[in-house]
């Protein structure tokens, strides 16, 4: 394949087909927290793109004959590499995206667990026999299905957490044998061509990943709605979903969304448990995750306590420089994100909530913010803020707390906090959302479980092994058993 004719640049090139090309276009790279330029990286025109989907076809017609075993050791392999590269990856991480240097370093250490547990999966892909005979008629017939991967993948990743939803993307599909095309958000790219690095070295055929960098109205349509594409899968916003979900056609979507993520703090809960935990969840990473604690809904003579506790704690956070292991909380990604922030909580205020703690911008850095009183006439209480802000809401029936956590158009994650193992599980089936934590933050995840929404959070799963499922098609066969 003929590669494109290539600029010379000082900043970072593309990853197309197993080659680093240029472009005629590049977009500078900013350090979240200085504002200073990083790099700068090319973006994709059309052509790029259609050589990317040609590449990603070469890349799966040699993927989907690789044996088990060996798309195993390749993503043992990049996990291995990402190990060895951990602080390096880290703080990348720290400086593209603003990320605290404590939570930048647990996302490498996730990423590195993901690839690992693809590398396990990739050994598990298999079917099951069929009783056809169990059919009049179908006596003398036989039956088993498998698993087959569905092709080129379109993964487009937001910026919060650069290299694992990557990972979550790339590690299930290159064990099920698809290739895949990613397109990182412009904000954070160069996480996602340090991994093509990795892959590189892997012994992943040339086309199995590529990665282009653009904005999701021309690189994300031009992938969304290219023919050869067989599958898009995307971490963001509902907006952006249902618009994905329009263009793409009759092509699989694995889309994981918005939220408002809840809690439910009853009066049976460990409170100083539930305020540590719900504090960890509503900001770590300044809030931009998209599980991050919203709502919490505390019994009413729980309430009071509870409260004093989170605040104590919330105010306890260390603002400041990512880069020092002992901040806690880092600029947002932008000011005008702060300052949309600033926006939903003055308008909180203006309804009547009451500020507990907090509510103070400085550029693009938010204090940690706890609210309290009823956020269900405010934007806070029924869209995703994405900072560093939560709000507290006495309840009198548990009834009461379960309806209000189901009032948003969002059901990603909710949590309760509990002793009463009959309302636990109560929460467990009334509650509309993909995943019930109990006894700890919605924000948690293991990167193996099934993890997805339900209403505008999204539809499939993520979690390695319910990714590969998404990422592959069942194919029957049928036998006839001569005399």
């Amino acid at each position: 394949m003929e590669s494109p004719t290539v600029r010379e640049h000082s900043g970072e090139r593309l990853f197309i087909g197993g080659a680093w090309v240029s472009g005629e276009n590049f977009l500078p790279v900013i350090d979240k927290f200085t504002g200073r330029p990083l790099t700068s990286v090319p973006t994709a025109d059309e052509e790029l793109v259609e050589m990317a989907v040609r590449s990603a076809e070469a890349g799966f017609a040699a993927m989907k004959v690789l044996p088990a075993l060996k798309r195993s050791e390749i993503l043992e392999k990049i996990s291995g590499a990402l190990r060895e590269a951990a602080d390096e990856f880290a703080a990348g991480i720290i400086a593209e995206a603003g990320k605290p240097a404590k939570f930048a370093r647990q996302e490498v250490e996730r990423s590195i667990q993901t690839f690992k547990f693809a590398a396990e999966e990739a050994k598990r892909l298999h079917g099951e026999t069929v009783p056809l005979d169990a059919q009049g008629g179908s006596e003398k017939k036989f039956g088993f299905y498998h698993r087959f991967p569905i092709g080129v993948v379109a993964a487009i990743t937001p910026f919060n957490f650069p290299l694992n939803l990557a990972a979550h993307k790339l590690a299930p599909a290159l064990a099920a044998g698809c290739s895949v095309i990613l397109k990182p958000s412009s904000l954070t790219p160069l996480t996602a061509l340090k991994l093509a690095k990795l892959v590189e070295a892997s012994g992943a055929p040339a086309g199995a990943f590529n990665v282009l960098v653009g904005s999701g109205g021309t690189v994300g349509d031009w992938l969304v709605s290219h023919p050869n594409v067989a599958m898009v899968t995307f971490t963001g916003s509902a907006e952006v979903g249902k618009q994905i979900r329009e263009k793409a056609g009759l092509k699989k979507t694995l889309l994981e969304l918005g939220n408002n993520s809840a809690a439910i703090v009853d009066e049976t809960a460990d409170l100083d448990w539930a305020a540590q935990r719900c504090a960890a969840g509503a900001f770590a990473y300044s809030g931009q995750v998209c599980i991050s604690l919203q709502r919490i809904y505390v019994e009413k003579s729980a309430a009071k306590p509870f409260t004093e506790k989170l605040v104590a704690l919330a105010k306890n956070l260390k603002v400041g420089d990512p880069k020092l292991g002992t901040t806690d909380i880092g600029p947002l990604i932008s000011e005008p994100d702060a300052r949309r922030v600033e926006d939903w909580i003055n308008e909180a205020k203006a309804a009547g909530m009451e500020l507990k703690c907090g509510g103070r911008r400085k550029e693009a850095f938010y204090e940690p913010t706890v609210l309290f009183g009823d956020p269900s006439g405010c934007r806070i209480g029924t869209e995703e803020l994405f900072g560093p802000a939560v709000t507290v809401t006495p309840y009198e029936k548990f009834e009461q707390a379960v309806e209000a956590v189901n009032s948003t158009p969002y059901g990603l994650q909710a949590a309760i906090f509990t002793r009463n193992l009959n309302r636990a599980f109560a929460a467990f089936r009334e509650l509309e959302v993909g995943g019930v934590i109990i006894n700890d933050s919605p924000s948690y995840r293991a990167d193996f479980m099934p993890y997805g929404g339900v209403k505008e959070s999204g539809s499939g799963r993520e979690g390695v092994r319910f990714a590969i499922e998404e990422m592959t098609y069942l194919k029957m066969a049928a036998l006839h058993l001569s005399e």
